[in-house]
């Protein structure tokens, strides 16, 4: 198999999903588009054979075959291919995966893959979908919502409301001081008139965070059948959830010798599935199984991009992994900054490179997690 390279990688700020949120006037394609001609800027002229693209919500503005559009919109060669596909949270880093296989095998030599969310123009749950509210299939099969999965997953591994402050508080801390860190925003391209994220709250302290309310308990009753009658303490507050935001995500991926030094070699992908009744750590099984493959441990790491699907992952990983706290999330992560669903793989790639780069490492590690059981791990090598 030919060795597979990430040229670079980019990523939007994130906006808020609301209709004066800093991206929301910008549709999908062009968010899209605008991080292809920064990966031009900055690599020179390349002939993409294939744009992957992963979009969770795809309907509205967002259906109709978004890489198709996207491709069209952004002027790509009539010869490259357009893949639009959906994992949930894990689509973006799903989308690179794909592409990074295609290429291993010879079949293409160069990619743009990554994903984009505009959640402002299609909501969470806005395709409506018949699979969120069927209650013909088994309990443990039918759709939880995510954030009431985090409440479910907490209880049951034991973990804290204290312990969800601390990861959030932190989150937000490391996410504010990054804003004046040039060097972690390499990557990150001024979209439109958005040129920092938009989402994070500088203002929050351990005291308001423990004032917060549980937000989410009201949902057990709506979703009672898809429980099975079981029930469980509400913890996750509003602080402890990603917000809702537009962005996007773009990676150059090819094999040796497209012209521009790559920043990075892509030493392993894996993806797996979980259990839906535990929702949220398939991210784990895929990050065990990337490590195996590959030979290598947390230890090995010099950053990690670990995606906060609410408080209780990040919790759980810093509670039961031997990973160095100052390596994880250095930029903060989607408890501050957010969570455009199909584009967080890709900017957490761009972000990883960014971090790699910064610290002058050689082994980086992302982790995406995702509902109904859905993970995803990439392991890359940094070149000097």
């Amino acid at each position: 198999m030919a060795d597979v390279y990430l040229y670079d990688a980019v990523r939007t700020p994130r906006g808020k999903a609301r209709p004066d949120g800093g991206l929301a006037a910008l549709s999908p394609q062009e968010l899209v588009r605008q991080q292809a001609a920064a990966l031009t800027a900055r690599c020179g002229d390349f002939e993409p054979e294939a744009l992957i693209l992963g979009c969770v919500t795809q309907s509205g503005a967002q259906g109709g075959h978004i890489a198709m559009l996207a491709k069209l919109h952004a002027g790509l060669p009539d010869a490259c291919a357009a893949h639009s596909l959906n994992n949930y949270c894990a689509s973006g880093l799903s989308a690179i995966g794909q592409a990074a296989a295609k290429i291993a095998s010879g079949e293409i030599g160069v990619a743009l893959a990554g994903g984009v969310e505009s959640m402002s123009a299609a909501p969470f749950l806005g395709d409506r979908a018949g699979f969120y509210t069927n209650d013909d299939l088994p309990p443990r099969a039918r759709f939880v919502p995510p954030v009431l999965a985090a409440d479910r997953l907490a209880n049951s591994e034991g973990i804290t409301r204290a312990e969800l402050d601390a990861v959030a508080l932190a989150s937000q801390q490391k996410a504010a001081a990054a804003e004046h860190d040039p060097t972690l925003q390499a990557s990150r391209i001024a979209t439109g008139a958005l040129t920092g994220e938009e989402c994070i709250r500088p203002q929050t302290t351990a005291e308001t965070l423990a004032a917060a309310p549980p937000a989410f308990g009201a949902l057990q009753a709506q979703y009672a059948s898809a429980l099975d009658g079981a029930t469980f303490a509400p913890l996750h507050a509003v602080a402890h959830a990603p917000p809702i935001c537009d962005g996007a995500g773009l990676a150059l991926v090819g094999g040796e010798g497209l012209g521009p030094k790559p920043r990075a070699r892509v030493i392993a992908f894996a993806e797996s599935g979980g259990d839906p009744a535990a929702s949220l750590t398939a991210g784990f099984a895929a990050m065990d199984k990337l490590l195996a493959r590959a030979g290598l441990s947390l230890a090995d790491m010099d950053r990690i991009e670990f995606m906060e699907a609410f408080a209780v992952t990040i919790a759980k990983f810093l509670r039961d992994r031997d990973a160095d706290l100052a390596r994880v999330n250095v930029g903060g992560g989607h408890l501050a900054k957010g969570h455009p669903m199909g584009a967080s793989g890709a900017i957490l790639t761009s972000s990883l490179l960014d971090a790699l780069d910064a610290c002058a490492g050689r082994y980086g590690l992302v982790v995406l997690t995702g509902a109904m059981g859905v993970g995803a791990a990439m392991l890359v090598e940094r070149l000097p």
